[in-house]
């Protein structure tokens, strides 16, 4: 009842050499960037620092579920975060010594891009030695910014809308010791801080927001240009200047800062924009306005299918190159304008923390494959129209099969009229699909192999890709597959030394057609399939979802009352070690009820009291009435997703080692 990749009869050298050509099926030494590898029992692995050291997947997801934590599961790789960190100072550090670059380079981690505290903290230690800031949006997130403690000199960004609220909190911080820059949005802004500096003697840095003309590329395109939602336009930039000249603030004006966009694919965009922005800074500087900073924004994207394109879900430059591109920029317009340069700054959010997380799940086959056997066609006791289509599946070869192909459509459409008119049976109706679904199955390999692609079979190859129902929610935790069409790498974390025989597309839990996953990464195309193996029977099928660690956890919906999903840290010592830290159960049922105005405690006392009125009247007896309450107790203090049919412990909380 599914396609299957032909493999026809293999030698043994040709089976050798696909089975060390299956990593290269899913691209992993494309978009892995070194952090990911297949081991040598077939094993997916994850690579922290890019080194020897390494983390075995499946022996993890084995070792969680003996603790009580089944799939779905989110594996967070917290030193991955340390060497992105690194690797981005890193760039810009060389950019700036190669092209003779007299001032320094500080980034800032955007909180919006994944603010679980996990991450923020471990970005905000490993951030330190290299004076890592943190940027805001909101009065929430400056909240959170207040208690953390990065570097001293490094970087507190407040960017957004603003009101008299969120201005009193940057002030606040501003007197904590923090380096506050509080960047303008609006010229009503501007009154904003100047009413907080009336009751504060201590006042922080100010940014202006400016509206470029150039736009970026990629799905957030409309994000920059004339007509963005953010940012000052040169007359609203001029009279902000001009505010705070007249009223004696100027001198706290230090930052020039623009963005056109996230997930920028095409580094001719980014030159363009940094030229406008140096311009524009240059032009500032010599007015007079005491500009210390550029900040060049968010932008720097990530190769997720690996085909180093301006395609939507890659890039066609690497950080090196866009800290290349910025540095040398800056420096050629400042000399050419005969202007100090600026300190640079970026918010670059995904490139930080997208590889740092991984989603399992496990999956299954939507079809039992023993079916066919158990309702298999016996022609001497059927009609003749199924007779017909019997004789099709038998006599179909590579020579004739477009015409027995079109003659099954003509015999299936045939057979359920018969059906419709009261002439064949629900039986008969059941071998009627088996035996169409097994010509068609043959005609796909036929057509593969003499590589046809006409439109009857291109969509004969996708209408018959299996269904690998899996343990998610797609709308919780990968709502930018089903918003934007964000591409993820997905891949097995098993078998991959053994090659894939099915064309799948994923299903998940939800009650809502959208809820699957059915185009995935390929190096020259999108794929409307991925390659998977047949699911064994009684063994779990485990899957990755990759690079999930940018935006997908923060924008998840609570769609069905799917709730949060397991998580755990996992972090490899100097010897090789794997350390399990940071268990988290995932919300369990009395939690999401929470989530839509509901109390557990209510509901459970209402429960109780209707099944005491059954019981009362005689309707429920008591030993099945305590049956229900326990059950639904025990039901209620569980995970929203399905239990594993295996023997897997399950308790109400996992056990933090």
């Amino acid at each position: 009842m599914n396609v299957q990749i032909p493999r026809g009869d293999m030698t043994p050298s040709l089976e050798t050499a696909l089975r060390r050509s299956v990593p290269r099926i899913y691209g992993i030494d494309n978009w892995g960037v070194g952090y990911f590898g297949v081991n040598s029992r077939g094993h997916l692995v994850v690579k922290p620092d890019r080194g020897e050291r390494e983390i075995d997947l499946l022996e993890v997801v084995q070792e969680l579920e003996k603790r009580g934590m089944q799939s779905p599961l989110l594996l967070r790789f917290p030193q991955i975060l340390d060497q992105q960190v690194a690797n981005l100072k890193g760039a810009f550090d060389r950019a700036i010594q190669e092209f003779d670059y007299p001032k320094t380079y500080q980034g800032v981690y955007p909180m919006k891009v994944n603010p679980r505290r996990e991450v923020v903290e471990r970005l905000v230690t490993a951030g330190r030695p290299h004076k890592l800031g943190l940027e805001v949006g909101s009065k929430p997130e400056l909240y959170l910014a207040l208690t953390q403690e990065p570097h001293p000199d490094s970087l507190l960004i407040c960017n957004g809308f603003k009101d008299d609220e969120f201005m009193e909190m940057a002030f606040w911080a501003h007197q904590l010791g923090r380096r506050v820059v509080i960047v303008l949005e609006q010229v009503k802004e501007v009154y904003s801080y100047m009413r907080a500096a009336e009751r504060n003697e201590e006042r922080p840095l100010l940014g202006m927001r400016g509206k470029l003309y150039t736009r970026g590329s990629g799905k957030w395109e409309d994000s920059g240009g004339e007509t963005s939602k953010f940012g000052l336009s040169t007359i609203e930039m001029l009279e902000c200047i001009r505010l705070l000249r007249e009223e004696g603030y100027e001198d706290n004006l230090a930052m020039l800062h623009f963005h056109i966009g996230s997930q920028i694919t095409d580094i001719r965009k980014i030159k363009a924009a940094v030229r406008e922005a140096s311009r524009v800074y240059a032009k500032m500087k010599s007015l007079g306005v005491p500009i210390q900073f550029l900040n060049v924004g968010g932008g720097l994207g990530i190769d997720y299918d690996g085909s180093g394109s301006s395609s939507d879900s890659s890039v066609n430059y690497t950080a090196q190159e866009f800290a290349n591109d910025v540095v040398y920029t800056v420096g050629d317009i400042c000399r050419n304008e005969e202007v100090e340069p600026p300190i640079l700054v970026s918010e670059s959010g995904r490139a930080l923390s997208v590889y740092h997380s991984i989603l399992i799940l496990s999956a299954e086959s939507r079809f039992d494959p023993n079916l066919e056997a158990r309702y298999e066609f016996d022609p001497k006791k059927k009609s003749p129209a199924l007779a017909e289509m019997h004789d099709i599946l038998e006599e179909i070869n590579v020579k004739n099969y477009r015409e027995y192909y079109h003659d099954a459509l003509q015999r299936r459409d045939e057979l359920f009229s018969l059906f419709d008119l009261g002439y064949l049976g629900l039986a008969e109706r059941a071998q009627a699909e088996l035996l169409f679904q097994e010509v068609c199955e043959k005609a796909l390999h036929f057509a593969m192999l003499t590589k046809n692609r006409s439109e009857d079979f291109v969509l004969l190859a996708k209408a018959l890709r299996k269904k690998y129902v899996s343990n998610f929610s797609v709308f919780q935790s990968l709502p930018d597959s089903w918003t934007i069409g964000q591409l993820f790498p997905i891949l097995p974390i098993h078998r991959l030394d053994e090659p894939p025989t099915e064309y799948g597309i994923l299903a998940d839990l939800s009650c809502d057609s959208d809820g699957k996953v059915d185009s995935f990464v390929d190096i020259k195309t999108i794929k409307d399939f991925v390659e998977l193996h047949a699911v064994l029977p009684g063994e779990p099928y485990y899957l990755a979802i990759c690079m999930v660690g940018a935006y997908q956890e923060v924008m998840g919906s609570f769609h069905n009352l799917f709730g949060r999903v397991n998580e755990a840290q996992l972090l490899v010592d100097d010897d090789g070690k794997v350390r399990i830290e940071g268990l988290h159960a995932g919300h369990r049922i009395r939690d999401v009820v929470h989530l839509v105005g509901y109390d557990a405690d209510q509901l459970r006392s209402r429960l109780q009291a209707r099944i005491e009125a059954q019981v009362e009247a005689g309707e429920l007896l008591r030993e099945d009435a305590d049956l229900i309450l326990s059950g639904v107790d025990k039901c209620a203090a569980r995970s929203t997703y399905l239990r594993d049919h295996r023997n897997i412990p399950q308790e109400e909380e996992p056990q933090n080692p």
